[in-house]
């Protein structure tokens, strides 16, 4: 029985130009397939960012009739505030001893002890701040940071005790719902101060502050040198200050929290060059060069540690921002240090 051959038949060479043609037609279709795809994907994602980004910086405009104020009205209330009307309002010192139970008062009051020795302060990194620079090493004597921010519960007690006037934000000398644990915000220099002296303490030097976060191998974050979102509350991630105990894994090597992100801490020092900056411009303390403005040198206090707020690398721990000492914002709180093991509270 004979064998038939099936085998197909050669393309002609004007078949095989269709099929070429055939062929280029439906990879440059399927590419442009992508590319429609891929600008549709990056619109929408823009799309959800924008719209991200508008619930942060504005609201819903069913809430206009609690958000919007006359003129003025802020200037008013801020006025009405500073002049300490509501004194009456508010907690008694009873009433805030109670706002947390005695193991929570002892958590948030307890201290680290940050040892003794040399560090490095400073950078010489390129890009960072003028203010940042240079980098040199710094000895300090053995002190002691609190372990957490200053809480809103513990500024509670103070106000209590002292009479002086609450944050702006406690409607009716109150802290907010859920708020307790939050660290004390709308709070300026001054305020933290008597704070601090009120509870025995004082406000930590910078010195302390990058020693207690870098410690002695002069790491930029308290973790480490590599930036990681998930240990600290930054740049809107959580769209306002955080419970103070929220991030244990952003604790320094001595266990202090909150040393970077959550809110810019206030620190006992005015802003000044470091030795052998070159940004003397920056700090000049002529009142002719400054025409008449406040100059840096003697008016501006040293903020450090970021925000819920700022961009995540100004939560490295050599950065230094700075502020009026009668600033106060929704991304200032405190905390203090003591140079002795276990401070006495000035006033009860």
């Amino acid at each position: 029985m004979a064998l038939v051959s099936h085998r197909p038949a050669a393309l002609s060479p004007k078949e095989r130009q269709q099929r070429r043609r055939l062929l280029s037609m439906t990879f440059v279709t399927c590419l442009v397939l992508v590319m429609i795809g891929s600008t549709i994907h990056v619109v929408m994602l823009g799309k959800l960012r924008l719209g991200d980004m508008r619930k942060l910086a504005t609201y819903d405009l069913a809430e206009e009739r609690t958000r919007v104020r006359a003129a003025g009205e802020d200037i008013i209330l801020h006025m009405t505030h500073e002049a300490g009307r509501a004194a009456d309002t508010g907690y008694s010192v009873e009433e805030a001893q109670r706002l947390l139970g005695r193991e929570q008062w002892e958590e948030l009051d307890s201290m680290v002890r940050i040892p003794g020795g040399a560090f490095v302060m400073g950078t010489d990194l390129e890009r960072a701040d003028p203010q940042d620079k240079p980098k040199h090493k710094v000895t300090l004597p053995t002190f002691y940071m609190d372990k957490y921010l200053v809480t809103n519960a513990q500024y509670a007690r103070f106000v209590a005790a002292t009479k002086r006037r609450p944050p702006i934000n406690w409607k009716d000398g109150r802290i907010p719902q859920g708020e307790l644990m939050s660290p004390v915000t709308m709070v300026t220099w001054n305020d933290a101060a008597a704070y601090a002296e009120w509870a025995g303490k004082r406000l930590p030097h910078e010195a302390e502050y990058e020693k207690a976060g870098r410690g002695t191998d002069g790491r930029r974050w308290p973790w480490g040198d590599k930036m990681d979102p998930g240990r600290l509350n930054t740049y809107y991630d959580v769209g306002s200050a955080s419970n103070v105990t929220a991030y244990p894994r952003g604790a320094s090597i001595f266990g202090v929290y909150d040393l970077s992100g959550n809110v810019a801490e206030w620190t006992a020092d005015d802003l000044l060059p470091y030795e052998g900056a070159k940004a003397s411009d920056l700090y000049s303390t002529s009142p002719a060069a400054n025409a008449g403005q406040r100059s840096l040198t003697g008016n501006y206090k040293v903020l450090r540690g970021g925000s819920w707020k700022g961009d995540p690398f100004s939560t490295s721990l050599y950065h230094r921002d700075y502020a009026f000492p009668d600033h106060a914002t929704d991304f200032y709180g405190f905390r203090c240090a003591s140079s002795v093991e276990r401070p006495v509270r000035a006033q009860q």
